[in-house]
């Protein structure tokens, strides 16, 4: 039974399969063993995303743990990862369009028994070892950038690289943003910042109790729950390296983002495959 319906894992498929890099073949004889096909590869990194697990638990007769591994790392190194969230991202501005005038940004705290880079002790976990994932969104939820940091590491420090991973992906940005966020960054040099960085902001007072659904940062809380949820390895991280806890971030926000543009674009567009009912 596939771990995402069909609908998502093809057009996922098809624009991974793009940004493959081209195989350079050196050796005289060509190669002596057959390549494991990268689309077996992908449905069990996809899968291992989804459900969670060792790469020996997903590994079987057509591919080993070894080759799950090395395959992922090569194509982390062509920056095929990241370069699938952003085409999810263009995708969805052309089609239905980004609402970057109002930005949220949230820390998320995960388990991280492996420990690893990014790993600190966690203090809502008894100081057992922890990560946390800064989020940007846009204005309805979908992810635009996560910087990784330890556990134990306060929010206010991580929103400067969070809201510069915007940058990162070359938008057109509006004239005017809005930041919300919550309790925990409120304070003078949090303001000093966004006026910096020429943006506006909503911030929940300390002290003061402000229903979330009051605000415009609601969606970064679901986004978060999203990713802890639907993602079974972002929920419990095992994997010790940096680049690696990234490109699963990575990858599950593509899916994230393919699977709104599909629930968004069904009601407009037509297309062959598209699905009988709304998503």
């Amino acid at each position: 039974m596939p771990v995402l319906p069909s609908f998502i894992t093809e057009p996922l498929w098809d624009q991974f399969h793009t940004l493959l890099p081209r195989r350079q073949i050196t050796h005289p004889l060509g190669c002596h063993r057959p390549r494991v096909p990268d689309r077996i590869v992908f449905d069990k990194l996809l899968a291992r995303l989804v459900l969670g697990g060792t790469y020996q638990q997903h590994a079987d007769h057509r591919v080993s743990a070894t080759t799950l591994r090395s395959r992922r790392d090569e194509w982390i190194a062509a920056g095929v990862f990241t370069s699938l969230h952003q085409a999810a991202l263009d995708a969805y501005d052309r089609a239905i369009g980004l609402d970057l005038e109002d930005l949220a940004v949230d820390g998320c705290i995960v388990k991280a028994p492996s420990g690893g880079e990014n790993t600190g002790p966690s203090p809502v976990d008894r100081g057992k070892s922890g990560i946390k994932r800064s989020l940007l969104v846009e204005g309805t939820g979908l992810p635009i950038g996560c910087v990784l940091a330890s556990a134990n590491r306060h929010d206010s420090p991580l929103l400067r690289p969070t809201l510069e991973t915007l940058g990162r992906f070359g938008f057109h940005l509006p004239d005017g943003i809005t930041v919300h966020l919550d309790s925990g960054y409120d304070s003078r040099v949090t303001r000093d910042l966004l006026t910096e960085l020429g943006c506006g902001w909503q911030i929940a007072p300390k002290g003061a109790f402000v229903p979330i659904n009051h605000t415009r940062r609601w969606v970064v809380e679901r986004t978060n729950s999203w990713h802890t949820r639907g993602f079974k390895s972002l929920a419990i991280v095992t994997d010790r390296s940096s680049v690696v806890q990234a490109a699963w971030v990575a990858l599950a926000s593509a899916v994230i983002i393919i699977r709104r543009l599909i629930r968004e674009a069904w009601v407009i567009f037509r297309w062959d495959t598209r699905p009988a009912r709304r998503p």
